[in-house]
């Protein structure tokens, strides 16, 4: 990604992280954190992942409250970073949290089923 992509990406992220935290009132939105935000070459479209706590149905009407507010964020997003065009905004869920907790959980359990050794290599 070039360096220009990779700035405004933070900046999306940021910006957007701000409406929902400070903004966007909508109660199915829930416990949500951007995770990440990927632009399109050109800018005009930003593909934004975010991890959201709760189970599965939680996680569905948050992304849903999330599509509904997508024209305000556009808008407010497109205003306060002053680009040419405001991007189209993609929420997509990120697993990589879970994934990542998995992984830990399976590596416990492997530490813990090894048995002890009390000499050393």
């Amino acid at each position: 990604m070039s360096h220009r992509r990779e700035r405004v990406a933070d900046e999306v992220r940021a910006e957007i992280s701000r409406l929902l935290q400070r903004q966007v009132k909508d109660p199915r939105v829930g416990f949500v954190t951007v995770t990440e935000v990927r632009m399109s070459a050109d800018l005009r479209t930003a593909q934004v992942y975010v991890s959201v706590l709760g189970n599965d149905r939680e996680r569905a009407d948050s992304l849903e409250a999330l599509a509904s507010a997508t024209g305000y964020l556009r808008r407010e997003v497109g205003r306060a970073l002053r680009l040419r065009y405001a991007p189209e905004i993609h929420f997509r869920l990120d697993h990589s949290l879970e994934q990542g907790s998995r992984i830990e959980q399976i590596l416990e359990t492997l530490s813990a089923e090894r048995p002890e050794d009390d000499s050393e290599e």
